[in-house]
């Protein structure tokens, strides 16, 4: 009996934890069958779109890191930052000559997801990017 409840509890903790793939091409501990980036596009230079999401992130926490992906070319870039004490990568890259691509990623500690604040800095960055 206690063999059983034993093995029905590492499952199910097998089940709940796992790991997820962040914006930087890192591994973290959490959920990772959610739902927790946003893509938007725009008709921008990604210089101009990257300054606008460095801006937001700057203004709403803090900037922790930013980098260039290597492995193609040097066009994609990724910071990293803290809010409300929640992880934020966003992720800048240009799909062609006129648009480029924006991922918003956002995770608790718990390795969960916050959806509202996931939107909320997208449209700061297409408000920073309309001024």
């Amino acid at each position: 009996m206690k063999t059983q409840f034993l093995v029905a509890v590492v499952g199910a903790a097998l089940l709940v934890a796992g790991c997820h793939s962040t914006q930087d091409n890192r591994h973290r501990a959490g959920v990772p069958w959610i739902k927790d980036k946003l893509e938007s596009k725009y008709e921008r230079p990604p210089e101009q779109v990257f300054g606008a999401a460095r801006e937001v992130v700057k203004f709403n926490g803090a900037v922790l890191e930013e980098s260039n992906l290597l492995g193609g070319t040097n066009a994609v870039r990724v910071l990293r930052g803290k809010v409300n004490e929640r992880t934020v990568w966003v992720r800048v890259e240009p799909v062609d000559a006129k648009v480029t691509s924006v991922i918003v990623q956002v995770r608790t500690k718990a390795g969960g997801k916050d959806t509202d604040l996931m939107a909320e800095l997208s449209k700061q960055i297409a408000l920073q990017l309309a001024r």
